[in-house]
């Protein structure tokens, strides 16, 4: 099983500066990205997929940004939360709504 590279966020940017620098020496972005990934050391894909979410976050290529992305992650886990509480209070309600209606038939 092959364990997936981790570059860091500098190596990244370097990278993702160095194709949109050169891209106009190149007939194509991904002519530019296959020229340029030997060089960083990671594959012409993932290069490619950095330059697109750099040219999102810069607002160049529509998209949903990282920031709005991470932003839309925590609000789902927020709803998924509240969800399980409410399942929970309604659980607890409805526990002590049929205790209360026994005491009152055994009075």
């Amino acid at each position: 099983m092959n364990k997936a590279k981790k570059y860091s966020p500098e190596v990244r940017e370097r990278a993702v500066r160095l194709v949109q620098e050169r891209r106009g020496e190149y007939p194509s972005l991904w002519s530019a990205v296959e020229s340029i990934a030997p060089k960083i050391g990671c594959s012409a894909n993932t290069l490619h997929e950095w330059v697109k979410r750099a040219e999102v976050d810069g607002g160049t290529r529509p998209g949903t940004t990282s920031a709005e992305a991470q932003r839309i992650k925590e609000l789902e886990r927020e709803v998924k939360e509240l969800r399980r509480a409410n399942e929970i209070l309604r659980t607890a309600s409805a526990f002590f709504a049929q205790a209360e209606l026994d005491r009152k038939l055994k009075s």
